[in-house]
């Protein structure tokens, strides 16, 4: 399993978000530069960008750091926030970013979001399917930066996807983004059991080794991870196994 860092950009700032709430945000004094110096120092192979304003808007507004950070060309880039529309999926391809990630519409227009598996090829696009627990512990889905709630489950959305082709997933936990509890380990593995053809990416509550090596146990292909790497709350020597470059 990868270990892939996250810088969330708001306002041209790094920034960690509790539970998706705009309102309660964490700002950090390191530029986005110097925290992706930093990754590469440690041995990561990529990095997952979002841009929260995009992501809440619908209008890009970390695109200029963005494109510094492609440019600096010394770790892979998979980004995402306001991705909506197809010229959005192109633009970020062709600033040099490795995979595109959108949520929303894959969510809310999946014959869309499969134009573009087609288009781009399964492995230049990530699905972003956020969730909710619900009533029975079922996954619901939220969408436009977290602040809009779905009818539609986590189980539906992905089988109706899997059929244009998806290939990458990534799937976070709401309620555990930001929170230091852990990520919920009974969720993945149903989605690893149920989707197993699938590299399903886990973001949401990292808080030392032990999680790492839980996600990785259950056939995770990659962990997310934002504010235990941005305090350095693992020990290096604990993240090495799971930096591809360490």
């Amino acid at each position: 399993m990868e270990l892939v860092p996250s810088i969330d950009l708001r306002n041209g700032r790094v920034v960690r978000l509790h539970q998706g709430d705009f309102a309660a945000e964490t700002r950090y004094p390191l530029t986005p530069a110097q925290l992706y110096a930093h990754y590469a120092a440690v041995g990561a192979l990529r990095v997952h960008v979002v841009d929260l304003d995009g992501a809440r808007d619908g209008v890009a507004g970390n695109d200029q750091i963005l494109h510094s950070l492609v440019a600096l060309k010394r770790l892979r880039i998979q980004a995402g926030g306001g991705v909506r529309r197809r010229a959005d999926v192109e633009r970020l391809l062709e600033a040099g970013v490795e995979r595109v990630v959108a949520g929303s519409v894959a969510i809310e227009s999946p014959d869309e979001f499969a134009d573009w598996i087609a288009r781009f090829g399964a492995d230049r696009i990530v699905a972003a399917l956020d969730v909710r627990l619900g009533d029975g512990h079922a996954p619901c889905l939220a969408s436009r930066g977290w602040q809009r709630k779905s009818t539609h489950s986590l189980w539906e959305a992905v089988e109706g996807l899997a059929r244009a082709g998806l290939r990458h997933v990534l799937c976070t936990d709401i309620a555990r983004d930001g929170a230091m509890a852990g990520p919920n380990v009974d969720l993945y593995s149903e989605c690893v059991a149920r989707f197993p053809a699938l590299a399903w990416q886990a973001s949401g509550g990292v808080r030392d080794a032990a999680d790492l090596h839980a996600l990785a146990v259950i056939g995770i292909a990659a962990a997310i991870s934002g504010k235990a790497l941005i305090e350095d709350r693992i020990p290096l020597r604990e993240l090495a196994p799971f930096l591809p470059a360490a």
